[in-house]
């Protein structure tokens, strides 16, 4: 730490996506803050095909698309394509009207290098005037409902006036800490990827499923990060791997045998290498924001990564909490209805994105009582609108939040019902998942 830490005003623990745009918007602020990371070189960050609301809220931290594009950060986004192993697709595009008045919505989105992205919004950080420090946190020190200090893994206490958790998803310090409300979606599941050098480039993210008749769905993402270079990654539940594993499959042979299944990636086998692998459970937390204390990103609410909301999530909650503490700096306390209002909405997205993709997409009733390429339509068309309206409205007042939520909470209804509509419905029972 440096010699004047005692004049550091705000902590932000963790420099992922959320924790840097953070505390660079802090820094330009004219904020005394310093970012801590365990581990600066992140090598296998993920997020990389981004919805609709993304490119502005990558702008406000200073990269706009033009200049990600320019750079060779980023591939254009022109469309999602949903293919299922029996031959059939459907192509996700926002309709042009979106793009005349009233709507005035931005068509275009991108997939990026997350690697590169990183790198290069770290720079940005640094020259912001913020502090990026290697240091890991074990530990959190409260006094009643504020929080004191923090520990890192030497034993150093850190100080200061504000404190931001942006530690991730396997961290969640605060939310531990303070054992805020937890709410959980589906089971936990495991994220097997890597990446593959092709000769022509695509400008769309395409998900290959099994879609029709598994009582629960799993999906491979194909991305192209660059021109020459696509992501491709298995999803599935962290059950279904131990399962293969328990039969002597290696990672490796799992994540090939999936490839084999969709004949548009056979052309990448045979595969000889060791995939990067992930572990994660989509859940939310509540009362996520404390008198001098904000949760963001992954560590407040883990969103499905097939939502692509996990960047946009990331992005608004650190423009929110800059925000918080920029405002009620010199009060050195956020009020508890400004708290409450901040913690609403990061879990009224997370609860809509994470239960609607749950009930429609992955659980069987409804994917199979519709087609799974009318249940794409119906989530797509809902969650496109959402991320449009919470951009435009910005709720930040009472009246605005609580009509918010009020709306999201009525097409979560509306999705519970159809859910439990098709349930009932003996056509849509569940068969058993092809090998």
């Amino acid at each position: 730490m440096p010699d004047n830490s005692s004049s550091i005003e705000v902590i932000v623990i963790g420099a992922g996506m959320a924790g840097m745009s953070t505390a660079m918007h802090l820094a330009r602020a004219g904020v005394r803050v310093v970012c801590l990371e365990a581990d600066v070189e992140d090598n296998d960050p993920v997020g990389e095909s981004l919805d609709w609301s993304a490119p502005d809220l990558l702008k406000t931290i200073g990269f706009p698309m033009e200049r990600l594009l320019r750079e060779g950060i980023a591939t254009w986004k022109r469309h999602v394509i949903l293919k299922l192993r029996n031959g059939a697709e459907q192509h996700y595009v926002p309709s042009d009207w979106l793009a005349k008045p009233p709507f005035n919505v931005e068509l275009r989105t991108i997939h990026v290098d997350r690697t590169l992205l990183n790198r290069a919004i770290r720079d940005s950080l640094l020259a912001s005037g913020a502090e990026l420090l290697p240091c890991k946190i074990v530990q959190v020190e409260r006094e009643g409902t504020r929080v004191r200090s923090v520990i890192n893994a030497e034993g150093e206490r850190l100080s200061a006036s504000w404190f931001v958790d942006a530690s991730g998803s396997a961290a969640s310090l605060f939310p531990r800490a303070f054992q805020l409300p937890l709410y959980e979606f589906g089971p936990r599941k495991v994220a097997l990827w890597d990446y593959f050098k092709v000769t022509e480039p695509l400008e769309g993210t395409t998900l290959h499923a099994d879609g029709e008749g598994p009582p629960y769905m799993d999906w491979i993402w194909q991305i192209p990060v660059q021109p020459d270079t696509i992501s491709v990654g298995y999803v599935t539940t962290g059950d279904a791997i131990k399962q293969r594993r328990q039969e002597g499959l290696t990672v490796g042979e799992i994540y090939a045998q999936q490839l084999d299944h969709y004949p548009e990636l056979t052309c990448l086998l045979p595969y000889t290498g060791s995939p990067r692998i992930t572990s994660f459970l989509c859940r939310a937390y509540g009362k996520t924001c404390g008198p001098n204390w904000i949760v963001i990103g992954e560590s407040a609410a883990m969103v499905d990564p097939m939502t692509s909301n996990g960047v946009t999530a990331a992005l608004r909650h650190a423009v929110e909490a800059s925000e918080l503490i920029s405002r009620y700096r010199n009060r050195g306390r956020i009020p508890s209805l400004a708290r409450a209002l901040y913690s609403r909405r990061v879990l009224y997205m997370a609860n809509f994105f994470n239960s609607c993709i749950e009930r429609v997409i992955y659980d069987w009733p409804i994917r199979n009582r519709i087609g799974a390429l009318a249940a794409g339509d119906v989530y797509t068309i809902p969650a496109w609108s959402i991320n449009n309206l919470y951009s435009r409205i910005e709720p930040r007042g009472v009246l605005s939040t609580v009509l918010f939520g009020l709306f999201l909470g009525a097409l979560r209804a509306a999705m519970n019902i159809l859910y439990w509509l098709c349930r009932r419905s003996r056509s849509a029972s569940p068969v058993c998942a092809v090998s």
